[in-house]
């Protein structure tokens, strides 16, 4: 099948992880993608696991893209970068608020040279206000947004907010601009206009608290111990997730006890919520004599959604993971590695990754002498001469 996005070209000058998640959604459906490296490369070179001395965790950003070095303090790669602009369709950048205006290649000295252009920026607090100058990386703008105080709440007994290790704001906000793309590029195809495509980190994270947005502004009863958590189970933990009246039947059903369907202290949601805490005290008394498979079979055959915990690894290892082909195998200089494929499928269009992580500046004089720069300028520019 084609890719949906072949044709479009993007220059890219992202770093770390949000920029780069977004335009390895746009390479995976098809948009040749430029990644525009300083002479030192992306941080994310340097990330483990490194083999040979290249990162998997870089190329996991960044398969299916072609790399170019230019030293953007230089005038003559500055120059270079706006041949390159007037032949591509999208640009992202994730710099914070006035590098790219400092460079002259914010959006309003370079949308006369190419008026279909889209540019986004991806930036902590968005690109104007009294918060766009703060530096801001994705631990940073978990505890703005107020994301860490409110899952801190669903951790009984405990006062210190946690430790920030999986970077939600970054992968979500790159998900977010690659969704703000595709709508401009449909604005386009209408218009014939390009635009400016401004996404906030911050404004990302809130929109994870969705019932404590609203309960910020009104009145909420105090809940009781909190509904989704682990049932201990003989040799583990399972998460069971009972979020309507049939999964609760099912789930009484399930451990037993019919009797909670009518018990007055669990039959209403409002009762069951306030009483929670008593509920799985009393599941656990049946749990705690099942291993966590015993416990899934029979959550599954009464139709209870849950699921034991489990490791990246195992995850990988699910037969449901290879049966939707959802990895893909990339090679660069140190190997082959798998990635994620995009978790959506398309029946007409293929979203699979690229199957090359590119070494540093390996596309450099190609992506230039077809931007139309010269020999000698190409030499200049790459240090030869």
């Amino acid at each position: 099948m084609e890719k949906a996005f072949a044709g479009l070209r993007v220059l890219d000058f992202s770093t770390t992880i949000a920029g780069p998640h977004c335009t390895r959604l746009l390479a995976d459906l098809g948009a040749e993608v430029i990644k525009i490296e300083s002479p030192e490369g992306d941080m994310m070179r340097t990330r483990p696991p490194l083999r040979a001395g290249a990162s998997t965790s870089f190329g996991q950003l960044n398969a299916g893209k072609k790399s170019v070095v230019l030293d953007l303090k230089s005038a003559e790669s500055v120059a270079a970068v706006r041949a390159l602009i007037a032949t591509v369709d999208i640009l992202v950048e994730n710099f914070r608020p006035g590098v790219m205006q400092r460079l002259g290649l914010d959006y309003d000295a370079i949308a006369p040279l190419n008026p279909r252009l889209i540019y986004c920026a991806i930036s902590g607090y968005g690109q104007s206000g009294p918060s766009s100058q703060l530096p801001a990386y994705a631990p940073v703008v978990h505890a703005a947004a107020g994301y860490d105080l409110t899952h801190l709440r669903y951790q009984e007994g405990r006062t210190r907010p946690d430790y920030c290790g999986v970077f939600f704001a970054d992968v979500a906000a790159g998900t977010y601009a690659f969704g703000a793309i595709a709508t401009a590029l449909h604005h386009r195809h209408v218009t014939g206009r390009g635009q400016m495509v401004d996404v906030s980190m911050l404004e990302t994270m809130m929109g994870f608290t969705l019932t404590e947005l609203q309960g910020a502004q009104f009145d909420v009863p105090p809940m009781g111990r909190p509904m989704f958590g682990p049932l201990q189970c003989a040799d583990g933990y399972l998460m069971v997730a009972v979020a309507s009246e049939k999964t609760f039947q099912n789930f009484a059903q399930a451990a037993g006890h019919a009797d909670w369907i009518t018990d007055p202290r669990f039959a209403r949601y409002s009762d069951r919520r306030t009483n929670w805490g008593q509920l799985m005290d009393i599941a656990e008394v049946w749990s705690r004599e099942l291993t966590t498979a015993q416990c899934q079979a029979r959550f599954d055959e009464f139709g209870v959604p849950c699921s034991p915990y489990r490791t990246v690894a195992q995850a990988m290892a699910d037969p449901q993971i290879e049966h939707r082909q959802a990895l893909a195998a990339v090679h660069d200089a140190g190997g082959s590695f798998k990635v994620l494929n995009p978790p959506f499928r398309l029946s007409d269009a293929d979203v699979s990754a690229g199957a090359h992580s590119a070494s540093l500046g390996e596309h450099t004089e190609a992506v230039l002498r077809g931007a139309g720069l010269d020999d000698e300028q190409i030499a200049r520019l790459t240090g030869q001469r």
